[in-house]
Parts: structure tokens; C-alpha cells; sequence
């Protein structure tokens, strides 16, 4: 596995090696301190499974830095680690593709929670930002997150919106989420927090338990 890390603060990357080496016993990291240390690295090496950036760092506008980053490596999902915790900027991060936004003030077991779940296909959202008031795609997402464990899985896939349902079928027939996106004229950062809203509801790891569970409860 190989990721690509980036923080202007030395101290902060550090960590974050610490962290990450508990993730895969082959992991890999490449290191930024910047923006234009990412793009000049994406001139030479796109081969990623996942970019952890900062979100406010030299060489260019976050909103710039972050677009150039996915309309480079649109199949590599993209974690922002920060400092900065506003609603507005998170949903706008979402908008553009990413799939995580981690506060900086994380433990190191949410930071590893997250790059897992993203990993697999999913969208991390700081439980916080879930107590303000959101657009209907982020409501469904926290009526899912905030499911009550005791629920049966009947009771609980009973909980699926029209729209989640829609990109279940979509799932069951191999689609990607960027095939999906275009499917349904969703964007794909839609599309992640749908596709782990319907994990938590199925409560299942991955796309393909999805799947299969969803067919054991009659849902497809």
C-alpha cells in the first residue's frame, strides 16, 4: 500500500508515520510539505491508494489544491487532515470528491477508524459536524450513522431512503462509484456518503456484504 502524505508542520508528519504503521505491514509513504510539493510528485508518481493532506498549506488555494489532487488521481480516495472545522468548507471537500475529514485534534484509533472506512469504499464525516444543521444528503447520512445498535436488520433496512436504495442496485451491478455518480446524476462525493450510510444500516464491512446482505433481507 502506498500513500501520500502531506503537512507543512514536520512534527505533524511524524505522527502521522507513527499512526500509519500499524496500517499494513507493507505500507509505503510519500511525503509533501506543501501543495507544490504534491503536484510536482503527481508529475512523476500517481501510483497511490490514498492521499492524507492538510488542508491550508503553501503553493495554492485549498479549494484549487484539493481539485488539482482529484482530477489527478480521480480513483485514489483523498483524507483531509485539519485543523480548520467548518461546516461549509467540510461539505465543499465532500463536493469535490474527498472521502474523509479528519480534525487534527483526532485520537490516533479515529484517524486509523477512518483511512479503514474510506479504504473501503466509504466517506468519514467528524461525528461533530453531524450536530449541525446539514443539506438532505448529509441528514440522511447522520440518520444512518446514528442508528441505534439494538435495531434488528429488519427494522434497520427498513431505514433506507429511495436514494439509497437506488445506489444498492447500482452496487449489486458492479458499479463503481463514479459509474454511479454519472447513473444517477449524483456527484461522487454524494455517492460516498450514501454508500456508507448503507453500510452502517446493513451493518456490514464492505460493498460486497452489502450485497449479500441486502439480498438475504429481500431488498434486492
Amino acid at each position: 500500500m502506498r500513500i501520500l502524505v502531506a503537512d507543512d508542520h514536520e512534527l505533524f508528519l511524524k505522527g502521522l508515520e507513527f499512526i500509519l504503521s500499524d496500517l499494513d505491514k507493507d505500507l509505503a509513504l510519500v511525503f509533501a510539505k506543501s501543495y507544490t510539493d504534491i503536484f510536482k510528485i503527481l508529475e512523476k508518481d500517481t501510483n497511490f491508494n490514498l492521499v492524507l493532506t492538510d488542508l491550508a498549506m503553501p503553493g495554492a488555494n485549498w479549494e484549487d489544491g484539493i481539485m488539482h489532487i482529484h482530477n489527478t488521481l480521480p480513483d485514489t480516495p483523498i483524507i483531509i487532515l485539519s485543523a480548520v472545522f467548518d461546516k461549509e468548507i467540510v461539505e465543499k471537500t465532500i463536493e469535490i470528491g474527498v472521502s474523509g475529514y479528519v480534525p487534527k485534534t483526532s485520537s490516533n484509533a479515529v484517524i486509523l477508524s477512518a483511512v479503514n472506512l474510506v479504504l473501503s469504499g466509504g466517506v468519514y464525516i467528524p461525528p461533530e459536524l453531524l450536530n449541525h444543521k446539514l443539506s438532505e444528503d448529509f441528514n440522511e447520512f447522520k440518520q444512518a450513522v446514528e442508528l441505534p445498535e439494538s435495531k434488528s436488520a429488519e427494522e434497520r433496512v427498513k431505514t433506507l431512503t429511495p436514494r439509497q436504495r437506488d445506489v444498492l442496485r447500482c452496487i449489486s451491478q458492479g458499479m463503481s462509484n463514479k459509474q454511479i455518480a454519472y447513473n444517477l446524476g449524483l456527484t461522487e462525493g454524494t455517492v460516498k456518503l450514501h454508500v456508507t450510510a448503507i453500510l452502517k444500516i446493513l451493518n456490514v464491512y464492505n460493498r460486497t456484504g452489502a450485497v449479500m446482505e441486502a439480498t438475504k433481507l429481500g431488498v434486492l
